[in-house]
């Protein structure tokens, strides 16, 4: 028993010490994390710059604050992209960030138009002649749900046709706020996008 032991505490003060190996293994993987990092961000900024000559849009009427929406939703919005385009995220004005929020649709104002408000990211007005469809799909980005589980609201920025997705939190108030937006008499698609 005795000479088990002594065999034991020799065996482990005869072992290398792998400590120094151990750590070039931890500067390398903080490295590769640090390069992967420095690239993304790096894309990111460029994505920005090629897409300058869109312009921000515009703020939400300090009339529609109080105002009572035509219909509303919270959920996820999952960001804006090009139109027909569902990976390619609009950089610039934050309008490319997953946040959660409320979209409202306005008829009966001065301004009528759809009001994105955004946790953590600028709030978004769409007039109502900037709306060109509102329809359903699966998702945009990254974010990929069940058939018709994302409504896709198609609208111009300046120059740029635009799609933001929106993923009510609530089926029956995502239904609803559809139904509002078809009846303004914008371009509507039922059903599966075909993206």
């Amino acid at each position: 028993m005795n000479g088990t032991l002594i065999t034991g505490i020799a065996e482990a003060t005869t072992r290398p010490d792998m400590t120094g190996t151990y750590l070039n293994y931890l500067w390398i993987s903080l490295a590769v994390v640090v390069v992967f990092c420095a690239l993304i961000w790096l894309g990111w900024r460029n994505r920005k710059r090629r897409q300058q000559q869109i312009p921000a849009p515009a703020e939400i009427p300090a009339t529609l604050l109080e105002a009572e929406p035509e219909a509303a939703a919270e959920g996820m919005i999952i960001g804006t992209v090009k139109a027909g385009d569902y990976l390619d995220r609009v950089a610039v004005h934050q309008l490319g960030l997953r946040t959660h929020g409320r979209i409202e649709l306005h008829t009966e104002a001065t301004t009528p138009g759809v009001a994105i408000f955004r946790a953590g990211a600028g709030n978004v007005f769409i007039p109502a002649a900037d709306l060109t469809t509102a329809r359903t799909g699966r998702g945009m980005v990254g974010k990929f749900v069940e058939r018709d589980g994302v409504i896709l609201l198609g609208w111009t920025l300046g120059e740029a046709a635009v799609e933001t997705g929106f993923r009510p939190r609530r089926a029956e108030e995502g239904r609803a706020l559809l139904q509002a937006l078809q009846a303004t008499g914008i371009s509507t698609v039922e059903g599966e996008t075909t993206a």
